[in-house]
């Protein structure tokens, strides 16, 4: 190698690296023309490249070419044509894929797929269009294609008072800040399972080490799994957040339990001199504004406390507008994200470690209480209670004053003693019918079979079988022996189902389905229960012969009918031909219906109301009545206080039942026009003598 060309490759060693394409060719270039001959051939051996790109750079340095614009290394129009310039239909082609199906192919493969980079370059290239993934990419941005998610933005049918409703509910808020009282937005956040399940979202952990946890989650659903249940309570004024983390059920009671949690741990220290507050909640869930529950637990509430209580329900479908969601719950969510909910602790010291820069403060705490599904509360109870309906939309914005009757004011405790008390009452002889032991023989005997029945409804609520123990939550108002004893008082049909909710304190679902699981469970058994002569039709007399053993007017009057100067016999013998004939009587009257039906019955169809307006034995002593000509069907009527058909279709359904029997009722001696006369012997003759 020459001294000269030494030199050159020093040069471009120490240049070439710093210099871009084009400068690197005309460095090349300019070296080679300073050699001159045989120039070209030095520089590329020197330089490492091929002696076409010197000649490049020789011919731009002869030119004189000025340097390209915008720093470009090579001259517009170089390099490979796109994708759409040599296949002039492939951006239709796609379009046609990924726009709006009203707008689209209706036929395009792709309209129930995910429609990602990939497959709708596999599905071109499956048209003849060979086109890559990341060119699909290019183009859709090119023609204004952008990754996006849902937009929540669609609110449905609007409320007509929706607005009206935002704009009364500021007033309120307003107006309870400027007296320095407190308002609190109300919810429950969503009912969290424990265990080792999947949390959506990722925390910071070693790198291949995430947290293990369950790939099916559907063995750990069902009621024997605990569960916690967040409500919250957000203080507007003070931006804090107090958190009652309940492990039964979300219930009203729940409900009005954590505001008088927060109440008794901030609210009273807070505000001391608070005599009014407005809470905010949506229109659903435990806090609804249909529940009579909801009401009364804050009734007493506000008894309690002295506060004089405001609620604004926000309208339906605006919960998230609730400040509750957006301000705390949200931040709790983002707090405990990518966490297993392993227990009630990790819940608990999760929400009360939520932090805001803003300055949230929460606090949390556990809440082991028993909060049972399936009370009820009277419309009685509901209109005693001291609630003012505002002018403007009464049923969502109420007020409700602390100065309560405490009889309308019922607590957890008071209510279960209540329970108890009633059915205690309900548990007496002249009730059931049937002795005590008797009674308790029957509860042991259904027992096994209502074990298996919950076992069962919870085997279908789960979806499978048990994998964990019982949990120590959920436990039923009623015992399976509550269950037989309300089973037997209906069937001896002393009160309908309405009353029992009303004396129990019950939902009537809960009442209805006991009743009807019991009462297959007793017909399995092939169990006949008397239909007793003591039917109450209101809670009021139920309660007062329970108490007192005070019988009704209309207990009283069908009493009195069966004088034997009206019957023709004495009462033990009209007792014996009453049980004679109820037997024959009911199973004709259930043929028929079962005529009537198409098929067999279905227990609990009728909600808990009876279709006798009066008990087999009135109807049979209609028929001997009448059967003895002692008056018409219209007096029979007014005597037991029913209609005149009610009258006629008793007389037709016992009467083919007496002449099966070959029993023929005497003829009376007297006949009566009205039933004032018939009342008038009975008052008269005290001494109920029988004939002779």
């Amino acid at each position: 190698m020459k001294g000269g060309e030494v030199g050159v490759v020093a040069r471009l060693r120490a240049l070439l690296p710093h210099l871009n394409e084009r400068q690197r060719r005309l460095a090349l270039g300019g070296e080679a023309l300073v050699l001159g001959h045989g120039g070209v051939r030095a520089v590329a051996r020197a330089a490492g490249v091929s002696e076409t790109t010197v000649r490049k750079g020789v011919v731009e340095v002869e030119a004189g070419e000025h340097r390209l614009p915008g720093g470009r290394v090579r001259r517009a129009g170089g390099g490979r044509r796109r994708a759409e310039e040599l296949d002039p239909r492939l951006v239709a082609a796609l379009l046609a894929l990924v726009e709006p199906d009203e707008r689209g192919d209706p036929m395009s493969p792709l309209r129930w797929t995910v429609k990602s980079l990939r497959n709708l370059a596999a599905e071109l290239t499956r048209a003849g269009h060979s086109v890559s993934a990341p060119t699909v990419g290019r183009l859709l941005k090119a023609q204004g294609f952008r990754l996006q998610a849902n937009a929540k933005t669609l609110e449905g049918t609007q409320h007509p008072d929706r607005d009206v409703q935002f704009r009364y509910i500021n007033e309120q808020l307003k107006r309870h800040h400027a007296g320095d009282q407190p308002v609190i937005s109300i919810d429950a956040k969503k009912k969290e399972q424990l265990g080792q399940l999947p949390n959506a979202g990722r925390q910071w952990r070693p790198k291949g080490d995430p947290v293990r946890v369950e790939d099916h989650s559907f063995y750990f659903i069902g009621p024997d799994v605990d569960v916690a249940i967040p409500f919250g309570v957000y203080d507007l004024g003070n931006d804090t957040g107090w958190v009652n983390v309940g492990t039964d059920h979300d219930t009203s009671v729940f409900a009005v339990e954590s505001i008088r949690r927060w109440w008794r741990s901030r609210g009273c220290l807070d505000y001391p001199t608070a005599d009014r507050l407005l809470i905010t909640a949506d229109c659903g869930g435990s806090n609804s504004y249909r529940y009579r529950l909801w009401k009364a637990e804050l009734a007493a509430f506000a008894a309690e406390t002295g506060l004089t209580v405001t609620v604004c329900h926000f309208p339906p479908g605006t919960s998230k507008w609730n400040k509750i969601e957006h301000r705390l719950f949200s931040h709790i969510t983002m707090n405990w994200r990518g966490r297993p909910l392993t227990s009630h602790e990790v819940v608990v010291n999760s929400i009360a470690a939520t932090r805001t820069r803003s300055g949230l403060r929460v606090h949390a705490e556990l809440d082991t209480g028993t909060y049972p599904t399936g009370i009820s509360i009277s419309r009685e109870q509901a209109r005693s209670l001291p609630i003012t309906p505002h002018q403007h939309r009464g049923t969502w914005n109420y007020t409700i004053a602390p100065t309560g009757r405490q009889n309308t004011v019922t607590t957890t405790e008071g209510r279960n003693a209540a329970r108890a008390h009633a059915l205690a009452a309900l548990a007496d002889p002249k009730v059931t019918g049937l002795p005590a032991h008797e009674l308790q023989q029957l509860c042991t005997l259904l027992a096994p079979a209502q074990a298996a029945i919950a076992e069962q409804r919870q085997y279908l609520q789960r979806g499978g079988p048990r994998r964990k123990e019982r949990g120590d939550h959920g436990r039923p108002l009623l015992t399976p022996a509550d269950k037989v004893l309300i089973t037997v008082v209906y069937l001896r049909r002393v009160c309908p189902q309405k009353v029992l909710v009303e004396l129990l304190g019950i939902n009537p679902n809960t009442i209805g389905r006991a009743i009807r699981d019991t009462r297959t469970l007793i017909e399995e058994q092939q169990i006949e229960f008397s239909q007793t002569s003591h039917y109450f039709s209101h809670i009021d007399e139920l309660r007062n012969w329970l108490d007192n053993d005070t019988t009704t007017t209309r207990i009283e009057a069908a009493r009195a009918l069966t004088h034997p100067d009206l019957t023709g016999m004495t009462r033990d013998d009209f007792q014996a031909l009453v049980d004679r004939i109820s037997v024959s009587y009911r199973a004709s009257i259930e043929q028929r219906r079962h005529r009537q039906r198409g098929g067999e019955r279905r227990p609990g169809t009728r909600g808990g109301l009876f279709r006798q307006k009066i008990t087999d034995a009135d109807r049979i002593l209609a028929t001997v009545l009448a059967q003895r000509q002692l008056c018409d069907q219209q007096t029979l009527a007014e005597l037991f206080g029913v209609s005149r058909g009610t009258i006629r279709n008793a007389i037709d359904d016992v009467l083919p039942l007496l002449q099966q029997h070959r029993i023929t009722p005497a003829p009376a001696i007297r006949q009566f026009t009205t039933a004032a006369e018939v009342r008038d012997l009975i008052a008269s003759d005290t001494d109920h003598k029988s004939p002779s």
